[in-house]
C-alpha cells in the first residue's frame, strides 16, 4: 500500500468478511446491478465500507510481536468491533505479509509478526478466528495476500531454516533492501499461487485480496537482477518490460481461474497504486503527473486486468486530496470510473485515512471533512461501489475525527452487501463443508 506522496512508497493494507443473511432494523439495501463475470454471488447490492488490517511489521495488528494468544485475539476482536461500531461491513485482513502465514500452512512458516520468531506456532489460528468472528459480526472477510515479498531485509539467514526461500535460493532476488521472489520463474508463480490458495480451500473467506506489490517499486541506483530468467524465458517479447508485464498478467489470470475452480463464490480483488499511466505517457492514461506508473514501473497492467475481466473488483489507492496538483483525487476517481464502466468489474476506492491530521501532510488533510468530501464526490460516479480505509490503527484512533465525520455524513445506517446472503451461504456450505 502507498502511504506517502506520489513518488514515495511504504506499506499499507487490511482484511474483510461475510455479511449476515437476516435483515435487522436499520439495515439499508440497494437493488443489485449485475453479476460478476466469474459467476457465483450477485454483484454487491450495498456499498462496500471497508478497512485494511495490516500485519506486516505489526502496522495494525498485533500491536507488537510476542503477545499471548489471548491478548492477540482480544486485539483482533477489538478491530472487528470497531468496524461494526462505525457501520462498516468489510475488512481486508493481511494473512500472508512476508511469504509467511497467519494460518497453519503446509507451504510456508508461521508469520514473524505473531511471535517475533518466524515459524513459531502462536498457539492459535488467527485466520480461522478472524473468519468466524467477522461473520458473527456480519462483516465480510477478504484475506489479503502479498504474492512476492519475502522479507524486509536482504539476509536469507534471518529466515527460518525451513523457509522455501532458503530451500530455493535461486527463487529470490535482493532489491532495495528487501528480498523478493522472482516473478520471472514459472515455478515461483505456481508456488505462490499454491500457498495462497491453501487458505481458499480451507477457510470460508469471502475474497482473495492483493495490494500493490508486484515487481517492486523503483529504487534509485538499484537493479532487479532477472537477466538469467529474461534470457531463458523472454525471447518472444519486445523487451524486458513486456516480458515482466506478461509474468504478472499470468499470475493474475491464473489465480482468478484457480479461485473460481476451487470455490466459485470467492471473489478476487486487487488494490493497486492508483495511477496506471499518466496521460502524457499514454493517451489512455489519467490526467496526472504521478512519479510512479504501475504499467511502467511495477509492470502491473491494472487497466488490462479490468478490461479482460480477470478480477472481480479493483480498489485503487487514491491516496491524494481533492485538488492535489500531480494527482487530483477527483480526476483519478473519474478515470477509474470510466475504466470499469461496462466491464462487470466492481470499483471500490482506497482512502488515505492515515493522512488525516498528520502535520506532515498538506493543509487539506488537516480538515476533518476532506474524506467525507471524497465520498460525496463519489456519489456522482455510479461505478464507485464503496470505500476502504487505510488502516485499522487509524480507524481506531481517528486522530482528528475524519472517520467520525464520514460515518455521520454517509454511514447513518448499516448496509449489507448481499441481501440474499443466507440462501447463498446455505447453498455454498452444502458444496464446501467446514
Amino acid at each position: 500500500m502507498r502511504r506517502t506522496g506520489v513518488a514515495r512508497r511504504t506499506f499499507v493494507l487490511g482484511a474483510a468478511g461475510l455479511l449476515a443473511a437476516m435483515t435487522t432494523a436499520g439495515d439499508a439495501v440497494a437493488s443489485p446491478s449485475g453479476r460478476r463475470r466469474g459467476g457465483g454471488l450477485p454483484r454487491a447490492a450495498g456499498e462496500v465500507r471497508g478497512m485494511w488490517i495490516a500485519t506486516v511489521a505489526n502496522i495494525d495488528w498485533p500491536s507488537k510481536p510476542g503477545l499471548t494468544a489471548v491478548r492477540q485475539e482480544a486485539e483482533l476482536l477489538a478491530h472487528l468491533d470497531r468496524a461494526v461500531e462505525l457501520r462498516l461491513n468489510t475488512v481486508m485482513f493481511q494473512v500472508r505479509p512476508t511469504a509467511d502465514a497467519l494460518w497453519p500452512s503446509p507451504y510456508e512458516p508461521w508469520a514473524h509478526c505473531l511471535t517475533g520468531t518466524q515459524g513459531k506456532d502462536p498457539g492459535w489460528d488467527p485466520l480461522g478466528t478472524a473468519v468466524r468472528a467477522a461473520h458473527d459480526r456480519s462483516l465480510e472477510l477478504h484475506a489479503w495476500f502479498n504474492p512476492y515479498r519475502v522479507a524486509n531485509h536482504t539476509d536469507p539467514s534471518r529466515l527460518t531454516a525451513s523457509h522455501p526461500a532458503r530451500k530455493h535460493p535461486d527463487w529470490v532476488v535482493p532489491y532495495g533492501g528487501k528480498l523478493y521472489y522472482n516473478p520471472g520463474l514459472p515455478e515461483v508463480r505456481r508456488f505462490v499461487q499454491d500457498a495462497m490458495l491453501d487458505a481458499v480451500r480451507r477457510y470460508d473467506i469471502d475474497a482473495v485480496h492483493w495490494d500493490d506489490y508486484f515487481y517492486p517499486y523503483p529504487v534509485a541506483g538499484q537493479t532487479f537482477d532477472d537477466d538469467a530468467e529474461f534470457a531463458r524465458y523472454g525471447g518472444g517479447f519486445a523487451d524486458r518490460a513486456a516480458w515482466r508485464r506478461d509474468n504478472i498478467d499470468r499470475l493474475v489470470r491464473e489465480t482468478g481461474e484457480r479461485i473460481r475452480a476451487i470455490k466459485p463464490h470467492v471473489r478476487f480483488g486487487i488494490s493497486p497504486f492508483a495511477v496506471w499511466r499518466n496521460k502524457a505517457t499514454d493517451p489512455l492514461g489519467s490526467d496526472t503527473r504521478a512519479g510512479v506508473q504501475t504499467y511502467d514501473d511495477l509492470h502491473a497492467d491494472t487497466r488490462k486486468w479490468v478490461k479482460e475481466g480477470w478480477i472481480d473488483y479493483i480498489c485503487p489507492q487514491i491516496y491524494w486530496h481533492i485538488g492535489q496538483t500531480a494527482a487530483d483525487y477527483a480526476k483519478v476517481l473519474a478515470w477509474w470510473s470510466r475504466t470499469v464502466r461496462g466491464t462487470g468489474v466492481e470499483l471500490y476506492v482506497g482512502e488515505a485515512l492515515y493522512k488525516a491530521g498528520d502535520p506532515a501532510q498538506a493543509d487539506a488533510w488537516q480538515d476533518p471533512a476532506e474524506l467525507s468530501r471524497h465520498l460525496t464526490l463519489a456519489r456522482n460516479h455510479e461505478e464507485a461501489g464503496g470505500h476502504v480505509f487505510f488502516s485499522a490503527k487509524s480507524v481506531m484512533a481517528d486522530r482528528i475525527g475524519a472517520m467520525r465525520r464520514v460515518v455521520a455524513d454517509h454511514y447513518q445506517d448499516r448496509v449489507r452487501l448481499y441481501p440474499d446472503r443466507g440462501r447463498a451461504l446455505s447453498r455454498r456450505r452444502g458444496r464446501y463443508p467446514g
